[in-house]
């Protein structure tokens, strides 16, 4: 049974910074492509980042410059280094992992950033 189980969210003040993991288990993590999206209130969820298999990564351009992806193959778990923090990124942060036609999904993990 695969699981993607996300932590480190939280509140924090705009300017901040936070880092979400996703550990994944029962799936051979080392193959799969992963993702961060997010889903503010009223809104459809968006790609955040993404990373390869091999370590490629890509940003929507909301991000860029502010927000890092990276993963480690021998503890099954990607992250997301968030800094500058900005109100507008407060939302639900979803990790999926994809291989072949499969997707899974993480349950979410709660980032808002206010004052």
């Amino acid at each position: 049974q695969v699981q993607l189980v996300e932590s480190g969210g939280g509140l924090v003040q705009p300017g901040g910074s936070l880092r979400l993991s996703c550990a994944a288990s029962g799936v051979s993590f080392s193959s799969l492509s992963m993702g961060w999206y997010r889903q503010a209130p009223g809104k459809q969820r968006e790609l955040v980042a993404d990373i390869t298999s091999s370590g490629d990564t890509n940003y929507a351009d909301s991000v860029k410059g502010r927000f890092s992806m990276s993963r480690d193959n021998a503890k099954n778990t990607v992250y997301l280094q968030m800094n500058s923090l900005k109100p507008e990124d407060t939302a639900v942060y979803y990790c999926k992992g994809s291989w072949w036609r499969f997707d899974y999904w993480g349950q979410g993990a709660q980032v808002t950033v206010s004052s």
